[in-house]
């Protein structure tokens, strides 16, 4: 059997040359997208309490550095407020090339020049008046965050554009993940080598100067705009694709609002804000420790080889030890090896090999994949507590706490290297008991408890388990299909009208033998009540049974919801106890709010993965209104093909609201 036979056989396409250029110039996209932020985030506080302000007399420049760091806290901070903002004009934007190409283009050269701006120090202007650079440096770097942050919007906003297939967007997301982490992590290996050594060649002397730091913003502008450019030349951006989802943008308000009404969001995102403060923090204080504790600076590199080694190893290993072991387990045992990675760091400062060990057991966490699973978990959790679903405040809610963690933690590391005596051209043998203490104090003791806090409100008020979560979304589905719960929040207030009749036309959404609902209300789906259809399938593949939109789908993406244009609301739910299989073997070929035509690909489905895990594969399809419905007779054989029409449902309207 040759090549292209087995290709088809095993349901793989060749990718053509077109896609191969998508994938590596989206991939490379976030190399130097990801390395700049950790320019900015990290080492920019870095150059600020080490090189921007050299020549300067002590106490002047320590001002300064104050200064700067809480400008820099402040803006980062107000920013959070801005982003719906900038998400709004990148989907506002219409051009010839796209909404989000001009952007990355755009973006990617202001912010770029900006950033070789602030490491230049804005040319010594603070020499000649602080005043003015103050005000120069705030323009700056509101200008510089701004632009940033629209070209991390358009490179994120791009992944559903360029292709309508769910598993194509998760191999580009796991594109750009993976490269984004060698560019934070690279950046760890490469920076005290290339400061040093341009420094070097201007000063001859092995330090890190800020003629270093000022080589080290160039390169890393030059890397980001380089990336840029390959996302806007190198990518396609589909016309035909319908992203009403993405439109819609969320405030802050809206967050707030959203985690007071669930309180699975609430706690899980305050554990996540404590264990990301205690980790943005570390990585942004280990140049000090390397340089001022171990007095081992040329050693730093070791600190990002080492994060992306176990980087690499865990983002793996975690789909196949969480077949075993829960992710609350997954979760604590990072946690543990957090707090004893900061115990090694604490009293074996002195010993690198140590040390390294250390470093090992801070990176060896699951805690991010932990928590973005856990508050998608809790979307079903807060529908069928209040009603609500919150897909977008749990899209925003894990960007948010990064953004705000990151920006308290360059106030947190600016204030650690001034409290102990790290500042301007001190050295390892500058440091007195009393600096290392302090140091210690805020920069290993502080983010400790940080992290035993994180652990303990995560064990104590987290309680969405994989276990808790299947039984949340069947209880669900009962309410959805009794009409307890409406599907859609703008029918919540909205009563049943007697004054006319709608009818809408539903076709088979997938081959196979017809059935009666009430074929699996007993007991198979925790007594199932309401008004539907089931289909024993005979095909891996469900379509669109009327033109309508796509309302929303669990987390699991076995089960989703759809109204016709007239108003119909139905579920589709492919399986009994697929729930448990957690999404493995479910493609999506839409995205939540697209508008959908008859007969068009929604879902496919793996038969032989779900019978495998002891599964039925049967597909139930019911209408979560039953009040509403009058009748739905079918008229159809009991052999269905997709397409094929199966019955006109008649319902009544809804009242509009009042």
């Amino acid at each position: 059997m040759d090549n292209a036979n087995l290709s088809a056989k095993n349901g793989k396409k060749r990718l053509t040359k077109q896609q191969w250029i998508e994938r590596i110039s989206f991939c490379f996209g976030n190399l130097g997208h990801s390395a700049f932020y950790g320019a900015l985030s990290t080492y920019f506080i870095v150059y600020v309490t080490s090189g921007m302000f050299s020549g300067l007399p002590n106490k002047t420049a320590n001002k300064l550095i104050g200064l700067i760091t809480g400008l820099v806290v402040i803006i980062r901070l107000a920013e959070i407020v801005i982003d719906p903002i900038l998400g709004n004009i990148v989907d506002n934007t219409k051009s010839r090339w796209g909404k989000f190409k001009p952007w990355q283009v755009i973006g990617g050269i202001v912010s770029s020049v900006l950033l070789i701006i602030l490491f230049s120090g804005i040319f010594g202007l603070a020499k000649a008046n602080w005043l003015v650079f103050a005000i120069v440096f705030v323009i700056l770097f509101i200008t510089l965050d701004v632009f940033y942050s629209l070209v991390d919007v358009s490179y994120w906003g791009m992944v559903p554009a360029i292709s309508e297939d769910s598993h194509e967007r998760g191999i580009f997301t796991a594109l750009g993940s993976f490269t984004g982490s060698i560019g934070w992590n690279g950046l760890t290996i490469i920076v005290v080598p290339v400061v040093t050594y341009f420094t070097y060649l201007s000063t001859g002397k092995h330090t890190q100067g800020p003629q270093g730091w000022f080589a080290f913003g160039v390169i890393v502008s030059i890397v980001a705009l380089l990336s840029a450019l390959s996302v806007a030349f190198g990518t396609k951006e589909k016309k035909n694709i319908i992203r009403e989802a993405a439109s819609t943008k969320t405030s802050i308000k809206d967050v707030f609002v959203g985690i007071a009404k669930n309180d699975q969001i609430l706690w899980t995102s305050l554990a996540y804000l404590m264990y990301s403060i205690a980790y943005v923090t570390t990585n942004g204080v280990l140049f000090y420790y390397f340089k001022f504790v171990l007095g081992k600076p040329g050693e730093f590199w070791l600190a990002g080889a080492i994060a992306t080694v176990v980087g690499f190893c865990t983002a793996p290993l975690y789909p196949i030890l969480n077949k075993f072991i829960t992710r609350k387990v997954l979760f604590s045992a990072g946690q543990i090896s957090m707090i004893l990675s900061y115990v090694i760091l604490i009293f074996a400062r002195s010993n690198l090999g140590l040390v390294l060990v250390g470093l090992v057991l801070f990176n060896f966490t699951f805690a991010q994949l932990v928590v973005v699973l856990t508050l998608t978990d809790s979307i079903e959790y807060g529908q069928l507590k209040n009603g609500n679903r919150n897909e977008a405040v749990v899209l925003t809610i894990r960007p948010m706490i990064d953004k705000i963690s990151g920006a308290l933690s360059n106030g947190i590391v600016g204030a650690i290297a001034l409290v102990a005596g790290m500042t301007g051209s001190a050295t390892a043998a500058d440091m007195t008991a009393k600096n290392i203490h302090n140091f210690e104090l805020f920069a290993l003791y502080t983010p400790l408890a940080f992290s035993i806090l994180a652990l303990v409100v995560f064990l104590w008020k987290v309680k969405i388990t994989e276990k808790k979560h299947a039984e949340i979304v069947e209880k669900l589905q009962v309410k959805l299909s009794e009409g307890d719960i409406p599907m859609d929040d703008a029918t919540a207030s909205q009563a049943v009208s007697n004054q006319s009749i709608l009818t809408t036309d539903v076709l088979a959404p997938v081959d196979g033998e017809l059935e009666p609902i009430s074929a699996v209300t007993d007991g198979k789906i925790n007594n199932m009540t309401g008004k539907g259809f089931v289909i024993k399938p005979s095909g891996d593949s469900i379509y669109a049974p009327f033109d309508g939109t796509i309302k929303f789908t669990f987390s699991t993406n076995h089960v989703f919801g759809i109204i016709s244009d007239t108003g119909l609301e139905m579920i589709i739910h492919v399986g009994i106890g697929t729930v448990n299989m957690r999404g493995k073997g479910f493609v999506t070929h839409y995205i939540d709010g697209q508008k959908v035509h008859a007969g068009d690909l929604l879902l496919t489905f793996d038969r032989d993965a779900i019978k495998e895990a002891g599964y039925d594969d049967i597909v139930v399809t019911f209408f979560t209104q039953p009040a509403r419905i009058i009748d739905y007779p079918i008229n159809s054989s009991k052999q269905v093909v997709h397409g094929n029409k199966l019955t006109t449902v008649h319902f009544r309207p809804l009242e509009p609201s009042k």
